[in-house]
């Protein structure tokens, strides 16, 4: 419940703050925002635009969040992105198969591209104790060129920069969504999105596996001293991150795209850390800070075409959010001080409350 407040605390002063910009270039906060949550909520079509810009944050928060609460900080989820999508990708370009099969196949080479990118910085983790900030980031850069060199040379499209498009029945569009919300491109991550978070959230809470996972984050030499198998859960650990960022490269490049480009590493994977953090590394929490994010993002562009705000500035306001959800521990005090005062108040008021009846 704390994690809560202390979220929602930091939403609503970032949002200030970004008012407080918009003020300084003579622009009206009123009708920034008002134009921002139009530009993501308007109607229908614009739902799904919110809706799909938000699945990949879904997966990246996800996998950002299981592996802080397992105490690793997986800075490797742009990278495990990249190859979740180009295994999907590549397999979407190569098998002619029934939809449904073809899907699954897709989903499955998606989860074990991810899943086997994480596991190197995990096994280095667990078996030499390099610290997975530095190999996760050096597999960035890995995926990053291994990409920059696959895509020309085997699924090469109409220019050099990006892969051949996708077909229908690789896809991850289905006319039915894009029907029901008027031509967006919602997609079925939003669905394998929302399943991921029910999964997560039950292993993290429900699952003797789970509560190992947290009993070495809490602590490591703990945990082993309890009987529990420690490198085997880091590696666990990085392999279910990775595997969870990976389906956040499915959806990226074969819902909301039809093709991977090169020479991009996604932002979602660095977004994601900012995800987990706004949620409190809570599978629920983490839905609900990529769907915010998704709102700004989304909206961003009307607000600009309608009075001209510069883009830049919803980043400027998910930093700010994301400052103040970093200073949770300020803010945590603040709350325990404020209630202190009021507890210190009530125990005063009391006995002379009951001094005056007598």
């Amino acid at each position: 419940m704390r994690n809560t407040i202390v979220s929602l605390i930091s939403i609503i002063l970032g949002l200030i703050a970004g008012g407080l910009l918009m003020l300084f270039i003579g622009a009206s906060p009123i009708e920034g925002y008002t134009y921002l949550f139009q530009g993501a909520l308007k109607n229908i079509s614009r739902i799904g635009d919110t809706l799909a810009t938000a699945t990949p944050l879904i997966f990246t928060g996800l996998a950002v969040a299981f592996a802080f609460r397992t105490g690793l900080f997986n800075i490797g989820a742009a990278g495990q992105m990249l190859i979740g999508g180009l295994c999907a990708t590549a397999v979407g370009l190569t098998f002619d198969l029934s939809r449904p099969i073809l899907l699954l196949a897709m989903i499955a080479a998606g989860i074990l591209g991810g899943g086997l990118w994480a596991f190197i910085p995990g096994y280095f983790k667990a078996r030499f104790n390099v610290h997975e900030v530095v190999s996760t980031i050096m597999m960035n850069w890995i995926a990053y060129w291994t990409v920059y060199y696959t895509v020309p040379a085997y699924f090469k499209g109409g220019t050099e920069t990006e892969s051949q498009l996708i077909s229908e029945t690789a896809s991850l569009k289905t006319p039915v969504l894009s029907e029901m919300f008027q031509g967006s491109y919602i997609n079925l991550g939003i669905f394998l999105a929302i399943i991921a978070v029910i999964i997560i959230a039950f292993i993290i809470n429900k699952t003797t596996l789970g509560f190992e996972l947290k009993a070495v984050g809490f602590n490591r030499h703990a945990a082993e001293y309890a009987g529990m198998k420690v490198n085997r859960n880091i590696i666990l650990s990085m392999i279910i991150s990775g595997a969870l960022a990976g389906l956040g490269g499915v959806a990226l490049y074969t819902g909301n795209a039809s093709s991977i480009q090169i020479g991009i590493l996604p932002s979602q994977g660095y977004d994601g850390i900012a995800v987990a953090l706004l949620g409190a590394n809570s599978p629920v929490g983490v839905f609900f800070a990529a769907l915010l994010f998704g709102i700004l993002y989304s909206g961003t562009g009307f607000m600009n075409a309608m009075i001209e705000i510069p883009p830049e500035l919803a980043n400027t306001i998910i930093a700010i959010i994301i400052y103040f959800a970093a200073t949770s521990v300020l803010i945590h005090r603040v709350l325990n001080k404020f209630r202190k005062t009021r507890s210190n108040a009530n125990d005063v008021n009391g006995p002379v409350g009951k001094k005056g009846e007598a």
